[in-house]
């Protein structure tokens, strides 16, 4: 999409610790110049999007609740690219995971981790396998599907430099068998370029197949409870458009600036695929798409299932914004919950065979030995138990707050 008028880029884009600016009031900045990083070592730094002046720094409210600090950018349309910006010298392991951090990258799949952590392990000598998730699970979500459509012959660089400087054995992409384009791309490419410790995994096309935990079973056949890293089973994981985007950051020296977002939903006029600058505020990826053909009711960053639904069309894309949902009062609707009907579709629909309809009781009497003895801890709030639920009971959303009194009573 063209440059839009003004980009609010937050400095709170990563798990972990937020990034302080950089910049001032006044100050002009241009592409790929680094505005905001921190000294933590789980954070990634942030780079300008556009080139133009900073008007402001202001405080918003983000989607979980707290104050987050925005850089807001007046653009000039002339995206002059910094001086900061140079292709990264890489010959030994600590230059490859000072270039990944150096990147900005962190979870594209929505997650959010700094990347360069996830590649520098404790127990790296023990890790064996490097598995890319590329199942993109959630409904209406296509843009790890066009990453591989596009830009396949980046992400098999982008495995097989992290396979080198890694000494990994063997690289897996998992990917469902509802992308027949990008498997077939992508085993093409494969066989272009004789690779032979890479291969594609085809996994059925039933949600949640992309959650971390699903997916090192599907492909490993090793079991990963809650709380476990995929590292401790010897498994560097990763999603498809952040090697992607790594492999091009190695060859250009452009940090992530901006990334490709899902516009979808039933108020969206024209829904596609749209590459933007990371800050760029919804209402100007909306237009773009066409506008509204209906009022928008809701609208959700990332999918429906696992997203989060935001305040209004101002919120902004952030590093791991794979999609914005508008959805209108016929689909946003929430019916009114009723009686739970012992029906048990919540436990058979859940990928650990957990049993929420327990937890919503437990929960309301405030039982932390019912809730800890029914494994409450192990749910990874995937929502299909929500989903399924005839009664529309917030189950999935119930569990969260299970899990969070439980934490709290353990502090204590």
């Amino acid at each position: 999409m063209p440059i839009p008028d003004v980009v609010k880029i937050c400095m709170s884009q990563n798990i972990g610790a937020p990034c302080k600016p950089l910049v001032q009031k006044g100050d002009y900045v241009k592409v790929g110049q680094r505005i905001g990083d921190v000294d933590a070592f789980v954070s990634a730094p942030i780079f300008s999007s556009v080139s133009g002046t900073v008007t402001d720094i202001e405080q918003s409210r983000g989607s979980m609740g707290g104050f987050e600090t925005l850089v807001v950018i007046e653009t000039d349309k002339k995206q002059e690219v910094s001086e900061e910006v140079k292709v990264p010298t890489i010959e030994t392991f600590e230059d490859f995971v000072k270039a990944a951090r150096d990147s900005g990258l962190v979870g594209l799949g929505g997650a959010s981790f700094p990347t360069h952590v996830k590649l520098n392990p404790k127990n790296l000598d023990e890790c064996e396998y490097l598995v890319v998730n590329a199942a993109e699970c959630e409904p209406f979500i296509t843009t790890d599907n066009r990453e591989m459509v596009e830009n396949g012959q980046d992400v098999l660089d982008g495995m097989q430099m992290i396979m080198k400087f890694l000494d990994l054995k063997k690289g897996f992409i998992g990917v469902e068998t509802n992308k027949p384009d990008a498997i077939e791309n992508m085993k093409r490419l494969i066989e272009q370029n004789e690779i032979k410790d890479i291969e594609i995994v085809e996994l059925p096309s039933s949600y949640p197949k992309g959650a971390e935990r699903v997916l090192v079973y599907e492909v490993t056949g090793k079991t990963m409870d809650a709380g476990v890293l995929p590292a401790q089973l010897g498994v560097i994981l990763a999603n498809v458009s952040t090697i992607g985007v790594m492999a091009e950051y190695f060859k250009t020296g452009m940090p992530i600036v901006r990334r490709r977002v899902t516009v979808d939903g039933d108020a969206v006029a024209n829904p596609q695929n749209v590459y933007a600058p990371i800050g760029t505020q919804i209402a100007d990826l909306v237009e773009f798409c066409g506008g509204y053909k209906k009022e928008p009711r809701k609208i959700v960053m990332g999918g429906p299932m696992m997203g989060r639904a935001t305040k209004s069309d101002e919120s902004v894309t952030m590093k791991n914004t794979s999609a914005v949902l508008c959805f209108s009062q016929d689909i946003a609707e929430v019916k009114e919950e009723t009686a739970c009907l012992n029906c048990q579709r919540c436990h058979t629909a859940c990928p650990f065979g957990l049993m929420p309809s327990i937890y919503i009781e437990a929960y309301e009497n405030k039982d932390l030995d019912t809730l800890q003895k029914f494994n409450v801890m192990q749910c990874m709030e995937c929502g299909s138990c929500s989903y399924t639920c005839p009664a529309r009971r917030p189950l999935s959303f119930t569990n969260k707050l299970a899990k969070i009194m439980i934490k709290e009573a353990t502090k204590k």
